[in-house]
């Protein structure tokens, strides 16, 4: 009985805080698309009305109402949780670090590794490792990614060989990956290596270091409009 006790309290606990950031989520939402709550009421009612229309055809309004209510919600969930999330991205695009929490998303199966490599203008790339190989995600000036891109990749070729390689530049224009896009890309890439070489891979690109570890940069968010000093290693 005490913790059927305990149990329910925890429910009860939970159920309020689920709320509340679910209301949290739609205030933030609001905020980047005003219309999102008319959107979505409306989808509500429109699945909801045509399944209670053809139930009154077919002579099931009851059957037909009930399944028209559970598929509305249904549809107003899927559609909130799509206009939330474009909103969300809406809201980062363009900051410092946006690829980087992106990237701690993505899913089970891969490591994520933030600021491998920086320069003093602060364009960044970071590293994923999954069963596709290595991902390496940059953002900042397109041109001058392509030599920091370029400088990472030599240095990792000296430590996995064996690993296929992937770059993506985060942006809008020709050849870059929109943030929005950047978690289906990477997960539609093929997948080519075993647990075991991912595995192998990570621990081998772990003991090579990277930027945030190696230098004593303090713990916490970049402050705004930081440079890189000019005698670091910097790339």
């Amino acid at each position: 009985m005490a913790r059927k006790a305990k149990s329910d309290s925890g429910d009860a606990a939970a159920n309020p805080g689920r709320l509340k950031q679910i209301a949290l989520t739609y205030k933030m939402t609001r905020k980047a698309d005003p219309k999102v709550g008319l959107v979505v009421a409306g989808v509500g009612i429109v699945v909801f009305g045509v399944l209670l229309a053809i139930g009154f055809l077919v002579g099931h309004p009851v059957y037909l109402g009930i399944l028209g209510f559970l598929l509305a919600f249904l549809a107003m969930a899927i559609v909130f949780g799509r206009r939330a999330e474009r909103a969300a991205f809406g809201q980062m695009e363009g900051q410092p670090g946006a690829a980087a929490a992106v990237l701690q998303n993505v899913g089970r199966g891969w490591t994520t590794t933030p600021a491998v490599a920086m320069n003093r203008n602060q364009d960044v790339v970071h590293r994923a490792v999954g069963k596709a190989g290595i991902v390496l995600v940059a953002e900042g000036n397109p041109n001058r990614l392509k030599t920091l891109l370029a400088a990472e990749k030599r240095k990792m070729a000296r430590i996995v060989v064996d690993v296929p390689v992937h770059d993506i530049i985060v942006g809008n224009g020709e050849g870059q990956v929109p943030l929005k896009k950047v978690r289906t890309t990477m997960l539609k890439l093929p997948r080519v290596l075993s647990g075991p070489q991912v595995t192998a891979a990570n621990d081998r690109l772990r003991a090579m270091g990277d930027l945030m570890s190696n230098m004593p940069l303090p713990k916490g968010p970049m402050p705004k409009g930081m440079r890189m000093p000019r005698g670091g290693k910097m790339r």
